[in-house]
This record gives C-alpha cells, structure tokens and sequence, in this order.
C-alpha cells in the first residue's frame, strides 16, 4: 500500500533530533510563551526574510488575526471587501467573514492553480481594502503584475501561505515574506509540520507585528491588562521545539519533492491525465501535486484498487458550501472545473523511487472500462 501521506515514516526521518527536542522541553517544565516559541519565531523570520514572526495556533487564526489587526488600526471596517482565489480552502475565506468583511472570489489560471493575475482589476470595487493571495498547493501566487495591482490601488497584500512552506518567488525572497502580512499553517500535514496543530504571522509591519501578538494573548501586552478583546492563540513549547528541527530539513525535503514531481511529470504519457509543467515543478514545493482528468473518480478508483492513496483537494468549491449562501449564485466555472477533475498523487519526501515509479506505472495504464 503507497499512502497518500504517511506521518509516521516522515517524522521518523528525524526520529532522533525529534524525540531530543521533545524531552528537553519536557525536562526544562516550560511549555508555554517559552524559549522554544522564541527561538522558532527568530529562525524562522530570518529563514523567511521578515522582521517578525508571531506564533498562534493555526493557519486559519493567523489569517484571522491579521484582518482584525487591520481592523483595530482603522484601516478595515465592516463590510469591506477582500479579494481571494475562488479555489481555495475554506479557511482563507472563514477568516474574511469572522471579521465582519466581505470575500469576493477571483477565478484561478487553469495553469498554475493560483489567482488569475489578469481578472483581478475588474473584481476591485470602492469597497475594496485587500488582496489575499494563497500559494496552493506550494506554489508562488505572487506575479509583479499583482505587486502593481496593490501599490495602484492601495490594497493591502495578504499571504495564505498554509501550503508553500520555503517556496521562493520570481525574485528569489520566499512566500511569506512578499505582501504586507503572511499567515502560516504547521498542520502535520504541511511540508513544514508539527506533531499538532499550529502557525504564525510573518510581517515586516512593527505595528502590526505588536497587535496580532497582543489579539493573540487575549488582547493583552501586559499581563492583566486588555486592551482588546482577543482571543487565545498560541505556538505551545512542544510544537515549536520539534518545528526548529523540522526546519533545518525543509529545504533539502523540498528538493526531494520537487525531483518525484519532475519524475511524474516527464515519464506520465497518458493522454487523459493532465499535469503540471516542469517550469510549474521547478517553481513549487510540491505540498500537494494536481493531476486533471476529466475521468477523475475513475483513475482515483484505478489507483486505489492497485494499493495507491489520492485526495481530492477540493470536491467542493467555497461559493458551492452551504456555510457561504451569499456567494452561492456566483458562476466560476473554472474552479467548478477544477474541482470536478482535480486528484492529488502521492508525492512526499518519505517515499522511495520504487513507490514514485510504481505510481507512474499505474497513471500510464488504462483505467477506463
């Protein structure tokens, strides 16, 4: 059996350095706001190339965190509108909502996964105060001509970068570090993972830097004293201390993602299958690796009959969920598109050459009956 993602055989890669990591936190009788924390938020601003790096306790509230920021600094208000890839993950637009404001789907390029840099300006309104970008699937959003977008009409550029952990721009600066704030998910399933839930905000905003880490502590700089109604978010010791080794690692795993993605994509022949190009490979860190077919549940049943683990990301666009009734009469049919024929292969820096060629093998058979 090739799972589609086994946790297990990739945290023993670093079974060692983990497990030291862990018993010195337990054996120091810290575990929260700690030296771990500290030490994690310094490495990774610096790996990431930003001045402050905030630890929370997931994707989704660092996303929320920096939105209500803009919002106590006066620069958001109710009912302001964000703009935000149409085929993302929920979460990019839960945070938009939690926060009173408005999400306004843009369609993606069919090619890269990521916004469609050329209908963004007819999406912009007066109400317009945000662009948010997300790297899916490890892959750079960030165009100049979006940078351009944002400095014509003053919108502040947010970062999703959930998914694209060490990924590098066009400019060779990583994601994360390319807008005016950045929210990160450690979910174990990130290239970059903890053993639990976790994330942070990377920022060069000494402003915001200092009221997402208040908002995060209740909405407390001071200990009992509150000068925002927050919320309780935190990077605890554990996950933090089993992160710095994790991200000494992350750009040689990277690496080895990127290798498997070229290996499918210049030996997979089959001519229902579509996947990305190896400009596309040499680009991305490879969180998640989309295949196209127009017979999508039947090459999933393919594989997963011959032992192989897919996932579909994702069967149900945000504007077609039940939570989002306001957006349900939009029509994106390329994201409706994407979600019918996207299949994520199996692609992970714990797999070995013999799983990736025996992968490749069954995407070149025929599947259809």
């Amino acid at each position: 059996m090739i799972r589609y993602l086994d946790l297990g055989r990739i945290t023993a890669m670093h079974a060692a350095e983990i497990q030291a990591a862990l018993c010195a936190v337990a054996e120091g009788g810290w575990y929260v706001h700690g030296a771990a924390v500290e030490a994690f938020e310094r490495e990774y601003a610096e790996f990431i190339g930003t001045r402050h790096c905030i630890g929370c306790g997931n994707g989704l509230d660092a996303l929320s965190l920096i939105l209500r920021a803009y919002r106590e600094m006066g620069l958001m208000e109710a009912g302001d509108e964000v703009l935000v890839p149409a085929n993302t993950f929920v979460a990019s637009l839960l945070a938009i909502v939690e926060n009173g404001l408005v999400p306004v789907p843009v369609e993606p390029n069919p090619r890269t996964f990521q916004i469609d840099d050329a209908r963004i300006e007819q999406a912009i309104t007066e109400r317009t105060r945000a662009l948010m970008i997300v790297h899916l699937y490890g892959h750079p959003a960030f165009t100049p001509r979006i940078g351009d977008i944002c400095r014509r009409h003053g919108l502040r550029l947010i970062e999703d970068n959930a998914q694209a952990h060490g990924c590098l721009a066009g400019d060779g600066r990583r994601t994360g570090a390319l807008g005016d704030a950045a929210g990160h998910s450690f979910y174990p399933g990130k290239n970059l993972g903890a053993l639990g839930d976790g994330g942070c905000v990377t920022t060069d905003d000494d402003d915001l830097a200092t009221l997402v880490r208040a908002l995060a502590n209740y909405g407390s700089a001071r200990k009992y004293v509150c000068d925002y109604k927050g919320r309780n978010s935190r990077l605890d010791e554990m996950q933090a201390a089993v992160l710095r080794v994790k991200l000494r690692h992350l750009d040689a795993d990277n690496e080895r993602r990127r290798q498997m993605a070229e290996h499918y994509v210049r030996n997979v022949h089959n001519p229902l299958i579509t996947l990305p190009t190896e400009d596309y490979c040499q680009r991305s860190v490879h969180h998640i690796f989309p295949a196209l077919c127009p017979h999508r549940d039947a090459l999933q049943t393919h594989l997963r009959e011959a032992g192989v683990g897919t996932i579909v990301h994702y069967p149900i666009p945000p504007h077609r969920q039940r939570c989002f009734p306001e957006l349900a009469h939009l029509s994106l049919p390329i994201t409706e598109r994407l979600s019918r024929e996207e299949l994520s292969l199996p692609l992970n820096q714990a797999m070995t050459d013999e799983e990736v060629e025996r992968v490749t093998s069954l995407l070149n058979e025929p599947f259809l009956p």
